[in-house]
């Protein structure tokens, strides 16, 4: 990161869009859903060594997404009065630790305990972060969001992979490599946190601040939309996490493949989510946010609906374009409701991200519990149902498209 982007701060660059930041702040997004996503891709080997039931790997997830889920809106709401640059190094901290633990954990419990630490970090880094990719938008909202969310999922999609490399073959020990991860984070997040507070510093010195446009909507409508949104939310987390932490056992189980093949494929869907979120920003901010959450979450259903029945070459292209076309939705749906609440960015980031979190963490224990007592594969035929939930993004309001200015 230039010297310029940290230690220069005038009223250019709160005007423009920031890109040495947004992408400073998209690779720290990164690097901590890399570490993240360790959790589930560790799963088979857990599941081996500790001979858990899926009912037991769900609530993993469980314990994960409720802590990453609770803390996020509370946080968010204290940051909107008094933000906390150096808190996103801090949250990686945590991060940090309980990767950490998770090394070394020799029971079940241990396990509950470090994936709970690590979720706590993510409850910390995603409000404050959201709010530094708005900060650093310049105007261009979705485009930003698409950024910041991009580098999220691009980790998502690598983490697996260095998982097949470093610790599988190995053992869980090995999972201490991704402890240089977490502290090339913590470098970069301490920079970012330099810029961060000298543009808030100059913010109010010069009491700058963004015009928005309201959606002049009465509170009814605003809170039957938020409504609507927190539906999709669930429609699309749900139909996420059913990937996320079974996808493997389902390949494993279906098509006999390896634990390495299974994380191959798990990294095919990461990729394509990576992919489609970058676009689903930009789309938003060009055709309207509301076109494009009713495209992405309702267009993934053909492709879910086909994906139990197929072979293991049409399983992999289908997973693919579900991948793509379903999480393009995310951006434009945050940045949708931050639209409908002006001046609440941090709240609205942390109900939205707790909220996915904690949907994702409820879903998983439910589908591992389902798993136990029926098959994996009926797990996949039911969750094939969620994304026809996307038709109620029919009843979303028409909103103001105009970027927002300075004054």
């Amino acid at each position: 990161m230039s010297d310029k982007a940290l230690n220069t701060i005038d009223s250019k660059l709160v005007q423009k869009t920031v890109y040495p930041i947004l992408f400073a702040i998209a690779f720290s997004h990164f690097l901590n859903d890399l570490l993240q996503i360790v959790i589930p891709s560790i799963y088979p080997l857990l599941k081996e060594n500790f001979s858990l039931s899926f009912t037991q790997i769900g609530f993993i997830t469980f314990v994960y997404q409720l802590t990453a889920s609770l803390l996020q809106p509370v946080v968010g709401f204290h940051t909107d009065k008094k933000p906390m640059p150096y808190s996103l190094a801090f949250g990686m901290g945590f991060t940090m630790l309980g990767l950490t633990l998770l090394a070394f954990a020799s029971n079940y419990f241990l396990i509950l305990v470090s994936v709970a630490l690590v979720g706590v970090g993510s409850s910390i880094f995603h409000p404050e972060a959201s709010r530094v990719a708005y900060l650093a938008s310049g105007g261009k909202r979705g485009l930003a969001q698409s950024i910041f969310q991009v580098g999220g999922n691009s980790g998502t999609a690598i983490g697996p992979l260095l998982v097949i490399l470093l610790v599988i073959p190995y053992g869980q020990t090995h999972i201490l490599w991704f402890l240089l991860f977490a502290l090339l984070g913590i470098f970069v997040l301490s920079q970012i946190a330099r810029w961060y507070k000298k543009h808030l510093i100059f913010r109010k010195a010069n009491k700058i601040k963004v015009l928005e446009y309201p959606p002049r909507l009465r509170k009814k409508q605003v809170k039957g939309a938020i409504g609507i949104l927190l539906v999709l939310i669930f429609s699309k987390y749900i139909y996420m996490t059913s990937i996320s932490s079974y996808f493997t056992f389902y390949l494993i189980d279906k098509f006999g493949v390896s634990i390495p093949e299974s994380q191959f494929y798990l990294f095919l869907f990461f990729g394509s989510v990576a992919l489609g979120t970058f676009l689903g920003g930009p789309l938003g901010d060009r055709f309207g946010r509301k076109y494009v959450i009713w495209f992405s979450i309702l267009g993934s259903a053909p492709f879910a609906l086909l994906l139990p029945y197929v072979d293991l070459f049409w399983t992999g292209t289908l997973v693919i374009m579900v991948g793509l076309v379903l999480s393009s939705a995310f951006s434009a749906i945050l940045v949708f409701a931050q639209e409908l609440l002006p001046g609440k960015v941090g709240m609205i980031s942390g109900l939205f991200f707790g909220f996915a979190f904690g949907i994702a963490g409820l879903g998983s224990a439910a589908l591992g519990y389902l798993a136990d007592h029926t098959s994996i594969t009926f797990v996949y035929k039911l969750c094939s149902f969620l994304p026809l939930i996307g038709g109620v993004a029919y009843f979303l309001p028409n909103l103001r498209s105009k970027p927002a200015k300075l004054k």
